[in-house]
């Protein structure tokens, strides 16, 4: 299958590395030299590309996603930071009869990390004695802050009943791929639950996997939906 990257940093560079492992041809790769003004996003360019990978900025995301959907092609997006606009592009892919994988971290390991911690919100929903706290800690060119990856636990805690105040905080230094922590307190104990990223290697992965699995098929859906979609059936 040919694969289209948007976006051609760090990211995309490990993805077109391993891509051949996955059954992928990286045919196109934009970035801000050749598609500063999405002028790169056109029919010819896009001719034969099975599925685009967005990993670009928030600023450029949405039209992006708006410009390569309607040349009817599949995308997997892994740019945070735009979220706000998740139902206008639901609505974009569904007109257009596209499919889309999105996720603020396509790490297998963080989508596990975020069933863990939905569950334990729940189980200390209606224990009032417990506060509660979020932190995460990326490398210092993350734009940003907190992480869509941080907020989406924040709202899977909020949507399992934990509705008292959640302190959120966030740190940039140095090289760091990710760091994660919720963490339960009571003046009996506290429970901590920590995932922490080792490289940028999972994320690849896991966006590559996404692209592999959206393929041929039609809808909006979150990288939980690729993950877990078996197991849910």
């Amino acid at each position: 299958m040919n694969l289209a990257l948007i976006g051609y940093g760090r990211m995309g560079r490990l993805i077109e590395q391993i891509a051949p492992e996955y059954g992928f041809n990286v045919k196109l790769k934009l970035d801000v030299d050749n598609n500063f003004g999405f002028e790169g996003i056109t029919a010819e360019n896009f001719r034969g590309i099975d599925v685009a990978v967005e990993f670009s900025v928030p600023a450029t995301v949405v039209r992006n996603i708006e410009l390569i959907s309607g040349l009817g092609v599949n995308l997997v997006v892994g740019t945070t930071g735009w979220h706000e606009h998740l139902e206008r592009v639901r609505q974009i892919v569904e007109g257009n009869g596209t499919g889309l994988v999105w996720s603020p971290n396509f790490s297998i390991g963080v989508n596990v990390f975020s069933r863990l911690v939905a569950e334990a919100a729940m189980l200390l929903s209606e224990q009032p004695e417990y506060g509660a706290w979020a932190w995460e800690i990326h490398h210092d060119a993350k734009k940003d802050a907190p992480s869509g990856t941080l907020l989406k636990l924040v709202d899977e805690m909020r949507r399992l009943g934990y509705d008292r105040p959640i302190d959120v905080a966030s740190n940039r230094a140095g090289s760091i791929p990710g760091t994660h922590e919720i963490g339960f307190d009571s003046p009996a104990d506290t429970i901590t639950l920590r995932h922490t990223a080792r490289s940028r290697e999972g994320f690849a992965r896991g966006a590559l996997s996404a692209a592999r699995w959206i393929a041929g098929k039609k809808g909006f859906f979150e990288f939980s939906d690729v993950l877990f979609s078996q197991e849910e059936e």
